[in-house]
């Protein structure tokens, strides 16, 4: 025994030396991610290898520290770091083994969480011992506590019972009851075996034994021990609807913060603070999603997106439709299950979860093609069919498909640009490409307002008359291939106001327009918007939005119209701290003056006025007839062929782009268009963001007025500016009108 002790001894002596330097843990940094939240405060992001939030002691409740003492090591405040007759009883138990199954103090389990591996020799016992004496000697209970509280791994990503708090009951860790702060104390041992989401019953098991720890320590009352059992914790799951959908956003804010950090983004704790609005952001993410699903309801159903074959053992059985869907996971609101049953009136499934549901009668419809006995293999809906479905508003159940179109939806405040709801996709898992900020797409006539504005400067007025008739350009005009081009409905309707032009989205109106005020011109005053002018060629197809824009772009662009004819940027971030608080970077909201002017106020009022008619009396006539306010302004678009279709409006303190279209550009359908398509989208949305925001029509600025019932330029008011273009011209004759800037008398030359 002598021997023995020597031995030790000299072990103990040869390896004092040879441990790590500790000093750093007296100011404690561990890795810490980047955290992304709305401007409310709610998280909508986190990055890096470790989820934590690092919390010092005195902000640790008592529940949450009493339950780990309980099951981890009760006499942490009396021993000296070491509990001895634990370790003496592992020992024996495990005499002639080569691994010891010795009882850890949190001491002992912060020096081999910090500094050592976790396997289990006597060798990395005793340097485990001799670091947990240099710990007790060198920090406070306190510290180590802090240290272990915020250090130790608890599953799902989560180091630290504050990222646990949030990662399984999606709350702070100051607002824990007593079961919960003991279901998460039950964690340290095995986070796997013991997880609440993956494994309930074991960890219901544990919980229930450490709340009974509790009560045998004297940290709570039987009473209190009695209630927390009872109690039904709700434990957050991957498809959990309470969190933000905000993965675009947030992965915008990462890959700026790593453009300035670099690697440090995500261990450094920095905590972002954006502008987004959490409320509106929710609504923006479900009324894309809605709008997008929608639209797959008209579509041919696809088939399943896998058959497997489904073993008659129980077990097998289930292992395998698990292994399925974890290969086609949920998507939001639209869940995979496997096919159990299934013919032309009934479609068993089982989900993930376990549970069974059953589609009939009208959630069988999307998918009748693949329940006819005629379907091919391939579309056939049949046992061992990996599916999607999805809860509809009457809480039935229906089949439905994952979308292949992709959409997008931003809005901003046009007063400042900054960003308070942005949907990049369809859904961030499974399609990563923000098309708010990334897609370059052909506007169609959403784009028109910006040729009627370089008009208005042109001598046009909102009652000058245009003439809705055919056009007809041979090669020799346009240099290539003759171009007929028509209106979306097929019609021709003669003539007609400018503001009627607009309204009902006349394409022959706006080329007559363009072909007046000049493609050159044109092309120079869009880029007062916030548009690249290489990206719209100076020809007449600009009139029809042929060119290239991103949605983000296009908000910005009628920002201008709605705060009176002012340039904004987009801005997305309000400050940057790092994890104790100190502000690091702040944004101050720009104050718009005469510096960043764009247009004249009163271009911009007129051309409220005239996107006030569209949402009026025009293709969005829909949107005020919904939502009961005259305060709304905007334009549909619907590209050539319908690939695109957009809504771009505003109301005063609000400017909102919808956006639906393929990524490889193909047609939607005959009947799709931008007022079918985008609008709805863009109407819910605003249907929640104006609740109890003030009608708000703007006041006529300096130099215009009203006369007849119209608004005018001050100089154009008196039977002055165009009046009527294109009128009695001859439809089958190719139209070449010079443009207004070539001629110095523009009422001698659009005389009748």
């Amino acid at each position: 025994m002598l021997a023995a002790l020597i031995s030790v001894a000299l072990a103990m002596a040869v390896a004092f030396p040879n441990l790590p330097d500790i000093s750093d843990l007296s100011d404690y940094r561990p890795k810490l991610p980047l955290r992304v939240f709305s401007s409310e405060g709610a998280l909508i992001g986190e990055f890096g290898e470790e989820r934590r939030h690092l919390t010092p002691i005195k902000q640790i409740p008592k529940v949450m520290i009493d339950a780990v003492l309980a099951i981890e090591d009760a006499r942490f405040f009396q021993h000296g770091g070491v509990d001895y007759k634990g370790v003496l009883r592992a020992a024996l138990a495990n005499l002639g083994r080569i691994k010891s199954q010795g009882a850890s103090t949190i001491t002992m389990q912060v020096a081999r969480n910090v500094y050592l591996s976790s396997e289990k020799t006597y060798t990395r016992k005793i340097y485990e011992i001799l670091l947990t004496f240099k710990l007790e000697h060198m920090l406070t209970k306190d510290q180590i506590l802090e240290i272990y509280m915020n250090q130790i791994f608890l599953g799902n990503r989560a180091y630290g019972f504050a990222a646990a708090a949030e990662a399984y009951f999606g709350k702070p860790l100051k607002d824990l009851s007593i079961a919960e702060a003991a279901m998460l104390a039950g964690l340290p041992k095995a986070p796997s075996a013991y997880n609440p989401i993956s494994n309930p019953k074991r960890a219901r098991s544990r919980q229930l034994h450490i709340i009974e720890r509790m009560e045998e320590n004297g940290f709570i009352t039987a009473e209190q021990a009695i209630a927390a059992k009872k109690q039904e914790l709700k434990v957050k799951t991957n498809s959990d609807n309470t969190k933000v959908h905000a993965e675009y956003v947030a992965e915008m804010v990462r890959q700026l913060m790593f453009t300035q950090y670099g690697e440090e983004t995500y261990t450094r704790g920095l905590n972002v603070y954006t502008t987004l609005k959490t409320d509106d952001q929710n609504v923006a993410y479900k009324a894309l999603r809605r709008g997008i699903m929608d639209f797959e309801r008209r579509q041919v159903y696809r088939g399943p997106e896998k058959f497997i074959k489904l073993p008659s053992h129980p077990q097998e059985l289930e292992d395998a439709i698990d292994d399925a869907l974890d290969e086609h996971p949920d998507n939001g609101d639209v869940m995979s299950a496997v096919v159990l049953e299934a013919d032309a009136k009934k479609i068993k499934a089982l989900r993930q979860s376990g549970e069974t549901i059953e589609i009939t009668g009208e959630g069988l419809k999307p998918a009748q093609s693949g329940l006819s006995d005629k379907a091919p293999p391939h579309l056939k809906v049949r046992r061992g069919a990996v599916i999607r479905i999805v809860k509809t508003p009457k809480d039935t159940w229906e089949i439905t498909q994952l979308p292949e179109v992709e959409g997008a939806f931003v809005a901003l405040d046009p007063r400042d640009g900054s960003i308070k709801a942005l949907v990049g996709g369809f859904d961030f898992a499974k399609n990563k490409f923000n098309h708010v900020a990334q897609a370059w797409r052909q506007p169609g006539s959403s784009f028109k307002p910006f040729i009627y504005s370089a008009a208005l400067e042109k001598g046009f007025t909102p009652a000058t008359i245009v003439n809705d008739a055919p056009l007809f350009f041979d090669a020799g005009v346009t240099g290539g291939q003759p171009w007929e081009p028509k209106n979306y409905d097929g019609k021709f309707e003669g003539e007609m106001t400018l503001r009627r032009g607009l309204a009902k989205s006349k394409n022959m109106i706006s080329i007559r327009v363009l072909q007046a005020v000049g493609a050159q011109n044109a092309q120079e005053w869009i880029g007062r918007f916030g548009f690249d002018p290489d990206k719209h060629p100076a020809y007449l197809t600009m009139a029809l939005g042929a060119g290239s824009v991103t949605p983000m772009q296009m908000a910005t662009a009628y920002s201008v119209f709605a705060n009176g004819g002012y340039r904004i940027n987009p801005w997305l971030i309000v400050k940057v701290t790092d994890q104790k608080g100190k502000v690091l970077a702040e944004t101050k909201p720009p104050v718009l003056d005469e510096s960043v002017r764009a247009i004249d106020a009163r271009n911009a009022f007129v051309m409220e006025s005239l996107l006030q008619e569209v949402t009026r009396s025009g293709t969005a006539a829909k949107a005020q007839a919904t939502l009961k306010r005259p305060d709304l302004y905007g334009k549909t678009g619907t590209t050539n062929d319908s690939m695109d279709a957009w809504f771009a409006g505003f109301q005063p303190t609000l400017t909102a782009v919808s956006w639906i279209g393929y990524d490889t550009p193909r047609k939607l359908g005959d009947r799709e268009t931008g007022g079918g398509l985008s609008l709805p989208i863009w109407i819910s949305f605003m249907e929640h963001a104006l609740k109890g925001v003030p009608v708000r029509e703007l006041e006529p600025p300096e130099g215009v007025v009203n006369s007849g019932g119209e608004w005018f330029y001050d100089e154009y008011a008196r039977n002055a500016g165009v009046k009527s273009l294109g009128v009695g011209a001859d439809a089958g004759t190719p139209q070449t009108l010079p443009s207004i800037d070539e001629k110095k008398n523009i009422l001698d030359l659009f005389k009748n």
